[in-house]
């Protein structure tokens, strides 16, 4: 056989297996980024845990809302949407991943007190990831878009709440005023921990 012949066995069987190649590794990027939502769906959970039941409204202070914005700040938008859409999902089919401060399990916890906030998670984790992938990921706009996801997320809880109070008075003082210093916290580590693993990731 000719060092000709050879050659363009050896070319043909490259642009045979490069399709193959291309096939794989998009195969194990998509296990990749499907593990990195189901860890942040996880990582939301486990910020669910840490609670603390206020006697003067059905509403608690958790760690929930920090875990929802970090990660629409880190993984941005589309992921962030999906993480928190499949932690509603994992809630909805009754794991234990929702507040256990709220007596229920499963989809009592969707039409409950907090329903409206647990509702908008995903839009609130679209908003901050959105908002801050088309920044230049300075710490100021990572707070901007948290700020701007947390709008988003009192938005929907308050709503939820007035319908169920039938008052919006009841709904601001049940589901606002006792949380607002404790937002403001959250939102600012958020931000930090987006920009500190921004500048990691960047290096």
């Amino acid at each position: 056989m000719s060092r000709i012949t050879i050659r363009v066995a050896a070319e043909d069987f490259g642009q045979q297996t490069r399709p193959i190649d291309r096939r794989m590794d998009r195969g194990r990027e998509w296990a990749r980024q499907v593990g990195i939502v189901i860890t942040a769906s996880l990582f939301v959970a486990l910020c669910a845990r840490v609670t603390v039941p206020l006697p003067f409204t059905p509403v608690p202070l958790t760690l929930q809302n920090f875990g929802v914005l970090t990660v629409g700040l880190l993984l941005g938008s589309r992921r962030g949407f999906a993480a928190l859409s499949l932690y509603l999902i994992e809630g909805a089919f009754g794991l234990p991943v929702f507040s256990p401060a709220i007596l229920g399990s499963g989809i009592t916890h969707l039409v409950g007190p907090t329903g409206g906030f647990l509702v908008a998670y995903p839009l609130v984790a679209f908003i901050a990831g959105y908002i801050y992938e088309h920044s230049s990921r300075r710490f100021a706009w990572a707070a901007l878009s948290a700020v701007a996801a947390e709008l988003m997320l009192f938005a929907g809880g308050l709503i939820w709440l007035a319908v169920l109070t039938h008052s919006l008075s009841l709904a601001l003082r049940y589901g606002l005023y006792w949380f607002v210093f404790a937002e403001v916290i959250k939102v600012l580590m958020a931000a930090a921990v987006a920009v500190r693993w921004q500048r990691r990731t960047s290096r």
